[in-house]
C-alpha cells in the first residue's frame, strides 16, 4: 500500500514538472515571436525641423536606417512634388540609402548633391536620381506634419498628397 501511495506521489511529482517544463518553453517561444523594444520605440520618430541650417545635411536613424534632413537654401529649385514644405521653408526628407545598391550617399554642399561613392550615383537637392546606375530617386518615408516637427513613420496627408503627384 506505501508502495503504491509513493508511486502516485512521484508521477504526480513527474506531471507537475512537466507541467511547469511546458509553460516555461511556450513562454520562452512566445518571447522570441514578440518584437524587440527598441524595434517597437522606433516605428515612430518625431524631429524637430527649427534648428535645422539651410543647405547643411542632418543625418538621423529611423528604422536602422538614416533618413536624410536638408533644408533647402534660396538657390535650390523648388519641386512640388518632392519638397515638404512647411511654412516658408522647403525640406528634402529621404531614406539615405542609394537606390543601385544600397550604399549611404554622401552629401556636397558646394555641389548641391548627393554623391554615392560606390558607383558614382549622383541625385540631386531633392533626391531624384540625375547620373549614375541609380535605377530610381531616394526614398521618402512615411510622415506627418505638425507644426515645425514632423513624424518619421506615420502617413500623414502631406505623404499621401505626395504618393499620388510620383
Amino acid at each position: 500500500m506505501a508502495d503504491k501511495s509513493r508511486r502516485a506521489f512521484m508521477g504526480k511529482v513527474l506531471g507537475a514538472t512537466a507541467g511547469v517544463g511546458a509553460v516555461a518553453s511556450l513562454y520562452a517561444m512566445k518571447r522570441t515571436w514578440d518584437p524587440l523594444p527598441s524595434v517597437i520605440s522606433a516605428g515612430f520618430t518625431t524631429v524637430d525641423l527649427s534648428p535645422l541650417e539651410a543647405g547643411k545635411l542632418s543625418v538621423i536613424k529611423w528604422r536602422g536606417k538614416p533618413v536624410f534632413l536638408l533644408k533647402h537654401t534660396s538657390d535650390i529649385t523648388t519641386d512640388e512634388a518632392r519638397d515638404i514644405v512647411i511654412g516658408e521653408d522647403r525640406y528634402t526628407v529621404v531614406i539615405g540609402l542609394c537606390t543601385h545598391l544600397g550604399c549611404i550617399p554622401e552629401w556636397r554642399e558646394n555641389d548641391k548633391i548627393f554623391h554615392c561613392a560606390c558607383h558614382g550615383g549622383q541625385y540631386d537637392p531633392h533626391a531624384r536620381q540625375t547620373f549614375g546606375p541609380p535605377p530610381r530617386p531616394l526614398d521618402i518615408p512615411p510622415f506627418s506634419i505638425s507644426g515645425k516637427t514632423i513624424t518619421l513613420g506615420d502617413e500623414g496627408p502631406e505623404y499621401k498628397k505626395m504618393l499620388t503627384m510620383a
